[in-house]
């Protein structure tokens, strides 16, 4: 079938994307590489269809479907997508992706090459054709392009021969196989699909799941995006998986989603109904009880699965202690890593310890207590640095739930606090300048027992000011304010020389004051704190950002690749040990599964960090970027594949 005759077929509703088919992927690089193969005449591949009836065809997008047989894209999307793109000038309507991947691409009519649209590098040579303009155009658009090519040296024999083989990718022949017959279930289609695409756009089991239930459902992917939108809003970043996770918990008792596949979608949209008001009660009760009241410190997720579950066993209804004793047991599981290695393994063995003989939340505490070897939080724990560490949260986490004083007001930090000099930020109590000309390293600069959260206001009104002048003065105006944030009262410890000691006391300070909070939560059940947790040397903790102005840095470079279509890479990413949990490494933004997800390699941005740790990450497969500038050039020149001008190339 000719592309002419396919971008017609798209345009009249013969042709649509099923409903499980992912988003538009491509980059710039693989769109010039298509074009730059068709106007060649090589081989592109051809297109598998699923051909079915129109009519209770489940499909993306809000166009209209022709009456009788529809054909349904299997394999080729994108590239009939970035066909569409270029050769329409505008996306199809089954288009979820980025539109810069094909948008401005443009053809060198002397050079016969493609390349995206290079104000500095095309505005002076008229060789350079728009290549959308000249397919809207088409052939009576040809004398006036030659006219202003021949005026750049070009051949008039050469104009026109290159163009109208430009013009004739449109008739190209494409192969396009069917897959037809009634015993084509949803079910057997998406395992073709997967097998078809298994080096290409493969689905995900999550989505391999939702595009089952979209089969019955088609609003299922829409009501869960609805979901995580209003989640987003109030200041958490969760994902679709995520969401599916706890709606597969709550409806199978299961982690895998496979266990989703033979649920209806009257019982996936009930599952849904229960697992979005399990998870909302579930943000509420951490942000409330445990002051971990955004995403930035919202550590442990995969734990939201099995309290969902337990919420549904339980009615969605929990008195104060058992509430109480649920949340000792998630902050526990996120102080400790539960699950930051293998998230499906975990989930089930404590999905097992909820339903199984015996099962409840005892036994889901005793799983997690044998697992680490200890509860009981030591003065080693706050032993790391830098504000990825896992132990970085706890100290939020403590700040809000013992209300400590801000330093200026005197108030307690409580998470109702209005205005935006109201913020918490994080605050060195020993100035990093100040201790960076005393001769100690970054480790040491920002070692978690020197952070301590102040309101925005505060914090620039102390700026470097040392500890021994600034302590005097807010101890007299706030009396008690200083030990509230668990500031040794010893004042040789607030002497500058007296930096390593200080440490070492507010350590201690801050595991008794984190063992008294967890003893709190259970209301004098105690029995899981006897035994102390095994302390891991703070030398294994390398990486992470070590300041709000590289975290902040990070965000805005995170926030730069969700703009071109990208996936988003995550902050403070740990490398751990699969069977203990235990933290080996942070990077500080990672793309794990890729900034194309499943589809380009795993990568990660370090900045400032030891070869030691590039040499850690490359072993797990990361390649790495030392800065925010290399990762921006990689993605400009081999994801997108366009080379950009010089100002936006220095970004």
């Amino acid at each position: 079938m000719k592309i002419a005759d396919i971008l017609n077929y798209i345009d009249n509703g013969h042709m649509a994307l099923p409903e499980f088919q992912r988003g538009y992927v491509w980059g710039g690089d693989q769109v010039r590489g298509l074009f730059n193969s068709l106007y060649r005449r090589h081989p592109v591949g051809g297109l598998l269809v699923w051909a079915t009836q129109s009519e209770g065809a489940q499909y993306r997008g809000e166009q209209e479907l022709a009456p009788g047989v529809v054909k349904l894209l299997l394999d080729g999307q994108q590239r009939m997508t970035s066909l569409y793109g270029v050769i329409r000038g505008k996306p199809p309507k089954f288009f979820d992706g980025n539109e810069r991947a094909f948008t401005g691409l443009h053809f060198h009519i002397g050079r016969e090459e493609f390349q995206f649209y290079q104000p500095i590098l095309m505005r002076d040579d008229p060789l350079w054709v728009d290549v959308s303009s000249l397919f809207k155009a088409g052939h009576d658009g040809l004398d006036d392009i030659a006219e202003r090519a021949r005026a750049g040296g070009g051949s008039t024999g050469n104009i026109f021969s290159r163009l109208n083989k430009l013009l004739g990718i449109r008739d190209i022949d494409l192969h396009v196989e069917e897959i037809t017959g009634a015993d084509k279930t949803l079910d057997v289609v998406v395992d073709i699909f997967n097998k078809v695409n298994s080096g290409g756009t493969k689905l995900s089991k999550g989505d391999l799941a939702l595009a089952k239930i979209c089969a019955e459902w088609p609003e299922a992917r829409a009501e869960m995006k609805g979901r995580l939108a209003g989640w987003n809003q109030a200041g958490y970043d969760f994902t679709l998986d995520w969401l599916l996770r706890s709606v597969n918990t709550v409806l199978t008792g299961e982690a895998k989603f496979l266990h989703l596949h033979d649920r209806t979608a009257d019982e996936v949209r009930e599952g849904l109904l229960r697992a979005g008001k399990h998870v909302e009660s579930i943000l509420n009760m951490i942000a409330g009880r445990l002051g971990l009241d955004h995403g930035r410190v919202f550590f442990g997720r995969g734990a939201v699965a099995v309290m969902s579950r337990y919420l549904d066993q339980r009615g969605g209804s929990l008195d104060a202690v058992e509430r109480d004793k649920l949340l000792f047991w998630y902050a526990q599981a996120a102080m400790w890593g539960r699950f930051s290695g293998s998230t499906e393994s975990f989930i089930d063995a404590d999905l097992e310890a909820l339903d199984g003989d015996g099962g409840g939340l005892d036994r889901l505490l005793d799983t997690l207590r044998l697992w680490h070897g200890g509860l009981r939080v030591e003065p080693g724990h706050f032993g790391g640095w830098n504000m990825g560490a896992r132990f970085y949260p706890v100290l939020y986490m403590l700040t809000r739930m013992a209300e400590a004083r801000d330093w200026g007001s005197g108030l307690p930090l409580k998470a109702s606090m209005l205005g935006k000099l109201s913020r918490l930020e994080v605050h060195h109590i020993f100035p990093k300048a100040q201790l960076y000309k005393a001769g100690y390293g970054r480790a040491d600069v920002n070692a978690i027992a020197n952070f301590c959260f102040l309101t925005k206001g505060t914090n620039l009104n102390i700026l470097d000011e040392r500890p021994e002048i600034y302590f005097e003065e807010v101890e007299a105006r706030h009396p008690g304010t200083l030990a509230s944030q668990w500031i040794p009262m010893d004042k040789a410890l607030w002497k500058l020389e007296a930096y390593p000691a200080f440490l070492e006391a507010r350590r201690a300070l801050l595991a008794g004051a984190t063992n008294r909070q967890m003893e709190d939560l259970l209301h004098g059940d105690d029995r899981w704190l006897t035994t102390s947790a095994p302390v891991v040397s703070a030398a294994a903790h390398m990486g992470g950002f070590a300041s709000e102005s590289e975290e902040a840095a990070l965000e805005e470079l995170n926030a730069w690749a969700l703009e071109r279509g990208l996936s988003a890479g995550l902050l403070g990413y740990e490398l751990v040990e699969e069977a203990t949990g235990e933290q080996r490494a942070l990077l500080d933004l990672a793309w794990p599964d890729g900034v194309r997800q499943e589809l380009t390699e795993a990568v990660a941005v370090l900045i400032d960090e030891s070869a030691e740790l590039l040499a850690l990450a490359n072993a797990a497969g990361f390649r790495c970027f030392t800065s925010t500038g290399a990762f921006r050039r990689y993605v400009l020149d081999e994801i997108e594949g366009a080379p950009q001008n010089l100002s936006e190339q220095a970004a």
